[in-house]
C-alpha cells in the first residue's frame, strides 16, 4: 500500500508565516544513533503487562538474548533513537527544538501518523544489540487558520537502518580530529545517502519507515486555558460498527512516567497537571499520543496472534488523533477485521474516550511471514 501523506483540516491558507515550509523542510535534523538490544522493548513489555487483557502472555522476569535477534515488536520503535538532547536544550515545555518553527507556536500535539516496517527480511530492524541510525528529516509543513489563530503542521519523518561499528567508529574519530567538521558531514552525507530516499514511499535501506504529523499553536491565555479544562466534553465522532475484539483499560500516572522514561521525553503534558491546566486547558495529564499508538498496536498483535499464530505479521498502520485521552479515565481499545485480499488483511484499529466517542482512528494492514 502506498505512503499517504497526512492531509491538514480544511481552513483559510495564512500566507503570513509561508515561509515556515522552506526553513522547516530545509533543516539538516541531526543523526540519532541507539544500539538495538532487548532491553528497552522488555521493559515497555512489562510497563504494560497490568494494563493488557487478562491471559495475555506475562512478560519473563529475565531479559531475553540479543543472540535471538528477534523482530523489533510493532510499536516498540518508538522507544529507541532519543534525541540526545541536554535539559538545557529542551524548550520550556521539555520538547525537541529540532521541528518546532519558533515562536509565537509554542504549544505542540501529536496529531498522529504513519508507521511502516520492511518486508524484506535482510533489511528488518531486530533487536540484535547491533547500532542503528534514525535519519530524521521534515517532509512538509502547512500553515491553516485565521490571522492571530494559526496552526503550523508539520510532517516529521523517520527512517530506521543499519549501520556498522566502522562507520560509528569513523564519526567518532572525525569529532575527535582538527578536521572534525567537514570529515563528519561526509560520513554523515554517505548514511543519509543509503538511508533516506527522496520519495517518501519508497524504503530504500530502511527497515522502518515513520511519519509524525505534529500541530504546533500559539500560546493561550490562563484565562482560556481554565476555562477549557473545566468544560465538559464536546461532541464526538462515534464508531460505526461494532468491534470485533475489544478491551478497556484506565492508564495512569504511573505508566506515564514509565512511557516518559522509555522515550526520553519531558514534555510537561504528561508530567505536569497544574501545566496541562493552567497553561493546555486540560483537567488532568494526557496519555502520549505514541502510548496510545503503543497500546492499540499491542492489542492487535494479540489478536492477531490468536487467530493466526506466529504466521500473521503487523506491516503498516495509519491512524489520526481527534480527541484527548487522560490519565486515570478508562479507554477502550477496539480493532475489527475489514477484509483480505490476495493474503493480506486489512484492520479497523481505534480508542475510544470513556464518553464513547473516537479518540484515535487507524487503519492497519497485515501480512504473512
Amino acid at each position: 500500500m502506498a505512503t499517504c501523506a497526512y492531509t491538514s483540516p480544511p481552513g483559510r491558507y495564512s500566507s503570513s508565516y509561508a515561509h515556515l515550509n522552506a526553513e522547516l523542510t530545509s533543516r539538516r535534523l541531526p543523526l540519532i544513533f541507539d544500539y538495538l538490544n532487548p532491553q528497552n522493548s522488555h521493559l515497555l513489555d512489562v510497563s504494560l503487562a497490568d494494563y493488557l487483557p487478562q491471559g495475555s502472555p506475562k512478560p519473563s522476569h529475565y531479559l531475553p538474548p540479543a543472540s535471538e535477534a528477534n523482530l523489533l515488536p510493532f510499536g516498540h520503535h518508538l522507544i529507541y533513537f532519543p534525541p540526545p538532547k541536554t535539559g538545557s536544550q529542551l524548550l520550556p515545555d521539555g520538547t525537541d527544538p529540532d521541528q518546532s518553527p519558533g515562536e509565537p507556536f509554542v504549544r505542540r500535539m501529536w496529531a498522529g501518523g504513519h508507521v511502516r516496517y520492511n518486508p524484506d527480511r535482510t533489511l528488518q530492524v531486530r533487536l540484535d544489540g547491533k547500532p542503528h541510525v534514525c535519519v530524521e528529516g521534515i517532509r512538509d509543513v502547512s500553515v491553516k487558520g485565521k490571522e492571530g489563530d494559526e496552526k503550523v503542521f508539520v510532517g516529521i519523518e523517520r527512517r530506521v537502518g543499519r549501520i556498522e561499528e566502522a562507520e560509528l567508529a569513523q564519526l567518532n574519530s572525525a569529532h575527535r580530529s582538527n578536521s572534525a567538521d567537514a570529515a563528519m558531514q561526509a560520513a554523515e552525507d554517505a548514511i543519509r545517502a543509503r538511508v533516506w530516499t527522496a520519495e517518501p514511499a519508497e524504503f530504500g535501506a530502511a527497515g522502518t519507515v515513520e511519519r509524525r504529523n505534529i500541530v504546533f499553536m500559539r500560546e493561550r491565555p490562563p484565562a482560556d486555558a481554565a476555562a477549557d479544562a473545566a468544560k465538559k466534553p464536546a461532541k464526538m465522532l462515534k464508531a460505526q460498527h461494532a468491534p470485533d475484539f475489544e478491551h478497556t483499560l484506565a492508564p495512569n500516572d504511573k505508566l506515564l512516567f514509565r512511557y516518559s522514561a522509555l522515550t526520553f521525553n519531558a514534555h510537561a503534558i504528561h508530567l505536569d497537571p497544574a501545566y496541562c491546566r493552567d497553561v493546555e486547558g486540560h483537567r488532568n495529564l494526557l496519555v502520549h499520543g505514541p502510548l496510545s499508538f503503543t497500546l492499540m498496536t499491542t492489542l492487535l498483535r494479540l489478536q492477531l496472534a490468536k487467530e493466526g499464530g506466529q504466521a500473521l505479521v503487523l506491516r503498516e498502520v495509519e491512524y489520526r488523533n481527534l480527541a484527548p485521552l487522560y490519565a486515570g479515565e478508562p479507554l477502550r481499545l477496539c480493532g475489527r477485521l475489514v477484509g483480505e485480499r490476495e493474503g493480506e488483511r486489512r484492520y479497523e484499529v481505534w480508542a475510544e474516550t470513556p464518553e464513547g466517542g473516537i479518540a484515535v482512528k487507524g487503519t492497519a494492514r497485515v501480512g504473512s511471514k
